[in-house]
């Protein structure tokens, strides 16, 4: 069972260790088991804004921990605790891998373990991290950024992100699904983050789109245009791009095409068709089409990526 555990001391943000704690503490050996063993880790009671916290073991215990979550840090202009920051990096060191979560990145920076590395936080204090660290990266404008050992979130919902990415990667995409329909969220979103996210989609009957997504998603074995959504959808191919934008925040092509990659995933977790019959299955053609939207989207190739999750996703997920 890999464990999760939560780095928390006085001044940290309650909203983004009670996201993390819904999707890692919650009881989901239903949806995938083992699930994580939990643990909160911090230096006696906590104060959370009005909320206090008893943690389970001294920050110490981080060490032990697989995944290490640092919460958000309420004032960023203070330096977090010191004994915080070293647990932090002992406990990278030690070979956990740690996620920040909103302004949590000043612990990870503070800790060394931004520098030179890409990383993000809560838009509002972008430049606040990137003045105090210059040897940091900072991109203001993705939801998460994963550098494999360290990963950090932008602000307040991005951390439910980052959590289901997570999941994502320890479980596989069906089993992030899952625990994202639980938790009434979409398993990704748009954001304009490198990582793939993609657009989830809305419920029925509350935009132009409603009775068009169902129809695409049954036929993602087809090579459906952009003029073949506008004629379903009884409109211009201009008028469609519009609603496009308004729903969704992309394009018709790049919602299709994220959507035959989403399919691409389940099917290589889920069953044992060749790569050229997933490509036929989800509309890329041939796989060398595949191979190349897969690789460039997902950031690994198609085989890769079954290897990976196909160890770790149980069919019945």
């Amino acid at each position: 069972m890999s464990t999760v555990a939560f780095a928390v001391t006085d001044g940290m943000l309650h909203f983004e260790l009670s996201v993390a704690y819904e999707v890692f503490g919650s009881d989901l050996t239903g949806v995938a088991d083992p699930w994580y063993d939990v643990v909160v880790c911090g230096t006696g009671a906590v104060r959370f804004g009005r909320f206090r916290l008893e943690a389970d073991h001294g920050l110490d215990r981080l060490q032990q921990a697989d995944t290490v979550i640092v919460p958000g840090w309420a004032d960023v202009d203070e330096d977090p605790p010191a004994e915080l920051v070293d647990a932090v990096r002992a406990a990278h060191e030690a070979g956990a891998r740690v996620a920040s979560l909103c302004t949590g990145a000043f612990v990870l920076a503070a800790a060394g373990l931004l520098d030179g590395r890409r990383a993000t936080t809560h838009w509002a204090h972008a430049a606040d991290l990137a003045a105090r660290h210059p040897e940091v990266e900072v991109d203001p404008d993705v939801l998460y950024v994963d550098s494999g050992s360290v990963l950090t979130s932008a602000g307040k919902a991005a951390a439910m992100d980052l959590c289901l990415h997570l999941v994502r990667l320890d479980h596989g995409s069906s089993v992030a699904n899952t625990v994202a329909r639980r938790l009434v969220v979409p398993p990704h979103r748009e954001g304009g983050q490198a990582q793939f996210v993609t657009t989830p989609v809305p419920a029925r009957h509350r935009h132009p789109l409603a009775e068009l997504f169902p129809w695409v998603m049954e036929r993602l074995d087809h090579p459906l245009t952009v003029e073949d959504l506008a004629r379903q959808a009884r409109m211009s191919s201009r008028h469609l791009g519009r609603h496009f934008r308004s729903v969704t925040g992309t394009t018709p092509l790049q919602w299709l095409l994220a959507q035959r990659i989403r399919h691409a995933q389940e099917l290589l977790e889920n069953t044992d068709d060749s790569v050229d019959a997933i490509a036929a299955a989800t509309g890329m053609g041939t796989a060398t089409t595949l191979r190349r939207h897969f690789n460039r989207t997902v950031g690994v190739p198609p085989d890769t990526y079954r290897r990976t999750f196909r160890a770790r996703t149980r069919p019945s997920a």
